[in-house]
């Protein structure tokens, strides 16, 4: 198991910018495939963005693919999403999750349920 703490959302106009960061404990965190998912309200939790243990696979939802970038520093147990050009459909609570794997699978990886560990989540809102 591990403990996963985000930080980083807050209110922003449409078109801005946020940096989300979620930093797990413990010494294994290069063997943890990671992922962002978000919850708008009166919606179920859906996916974000992937990434595998290295970096060297990533995966996005159509509607912010080309605006967010998932990336990760194994040295600092930080994984981080980028998130530019924002819309306010991009509000939400957002969630860093993340499942013990070597390997990435875009079937298993891409879904709420491929994922053991969550963070608490941290809140994201843009205004239009």
């Amino acid at each position: 198991q591990v403990q996963l703490v985000e930080s980083g959302g807050g209110l922003v106009q449409a078109g801005g910018s946020l940096r989300l960061s979620c930093v797990a404990s413990g010494h294994t965190f290069a063997s943890y495939v990671m992922a962002w998912f978000r919850q708008a309200p009166g919606k179920e939790r859906g996916f974000v963005a992937a990434i595998n243990w290295n970096g060297g696979i990533t995966n996005y939802e159509d509607s912010v693919k080309g605006r967010f970038t998932i990336s990760r520093d194994n040295a600092k147990n930080t994984v981080y999403l980028q998130m530019n050009s924002l819309k306010p459909e991009d509000t939400a609570v957002y969630y860093c999750a993340a499942v013990l794997s070597a390997y990435y699978y875009a079937g298993t990886h891409t879904s709420a349920a491929g994922y053991d560990n969550w963070g608490q989540g941290t809140q994201v809102a843009v205004s239009s």
